[in-house]
């Protein structure tokens, strides 16, 4: 007899396949919100989730994953595991942000950076917070 059953796994495995997907619709509502963020000052860089590399879907991914492990994390902290995930792949400061050179203008501490850039920090923390 066929079972009518959508899932055939177990239990734990539901919920840790629920859990990895919500943290990715989390970090696709965060990249996204970073998105209109950047546009409002006049940053058209950024492209959807959908056609996002898989680097920059992977570090918001990362992020989420961050946060909801570090609650209590401040926006500096979050920035700082931000940049140490880039420098562990490579990146490096640099005046213009290139992908293919690794280079990135945040690549400095948390508060050398413009008002502007720290507070996508707390955006981004505040997302996350709000659909854990």
């Amino acid at each position: 007899m066929m079972s009518d059953a959508l899932w055939t796994g177990s239990q734990e495995e539901w919920k840790a396949l629920v859990k990895e997907n919500k943290i990715k619709w989390i970090a696709c509502v965060c990249h996204q919100a970073n998105k209109v963020w950047c546009e409002s000052e006049g940053d058209d860089s950024q492209t959807d989730w959908a056609f996002a590399e898989q680097w920059q879907r992977d570090s918001a991914i990362n992020g989420v994953k961050f946060r909801l492990g570090n609650p209590d994390a401040g926006p500096d902290a979050m920035h700082n595991n931000w940049s140490a995930e880039k420098v562990s792949q490579g990146w490096v400061y640099g005046e213009v942000k290139d992908a293919e050179k690794k280079t990135h203008p945040c690549l400095v501490p948390f508060d050398q950076l413009p008002l502007f850039q720290q507070k996508k920090d707390k955006l981004f923390s505040a997302i996350v917070d709000a659909l854990k």
